[in-house]
């Protein structure tokens, strides 16, 4: 591809965007929830705990209910998950990470619309908001919302 003036503007000023994406508050409060999350030894034990009984919970799945211990095993995932959830810096954390994943989403779809309606955005966030997570806007048919 041949540069031209209008193209190195472009790339300008999407760095531009990055930059203030970076220092805005939302990235600042996501950047200290990880921080936080990091930090916080019962969180780490909480996490660590849950990715221990995940490893016991995907060699359940291969089996499924036939596996002699799948309900204890399947009241353990959950239970630990739910003791991980509820730590706050854990909750914190998730909530600053989906307010992140909102914004990326917003400027995705901003700058995707801006040229065309047609044109499929993805939403990694999808699975957060209501839709159907296709990414398109509902063009496909299936439910997801157009932005307004």
């Amino acid at each position: 591809m041949i540069a031209t003036l209008e193209y190195v503007d472009i790339l300008d000023r999407a760095e531009l965007l990055g930059d203030m994406i970076i220092h805005s508050d939302v990235v600042k409060a996501f950047q200290k929830a990880r921080h936080e999350l990091n930090t916080d030894p019962e969180a780490q034990k909480l996490i660590k705990a849950f990715n221990d009984i995940k490893i016991q919970y995907e060699d359940v799945q291969r089996f499924g209910r036939y596996h002699p211990d799948y309900n204890e095993i399947m009241k353990k995932v959950r239970t630990t998950k739910r003791e991980m959830d509820m730590h706050d810096k854990v909750a914190n954390y998730k909530i600053a990470e989906r307010n992140l994943q909102r914004l990326l989403d917003e400027i995705s779809e901003y700058v995707a619309f801006s040229v065309s309606k047609d044109i499929k955005v993805p939403k990694d966030g999808a699975a957060l908001t209501d839709g159907c997570g296709c990414g398109s806007g509902g063009s496909c048919g299936c439910g997801g919302s157009k932005a307004s």
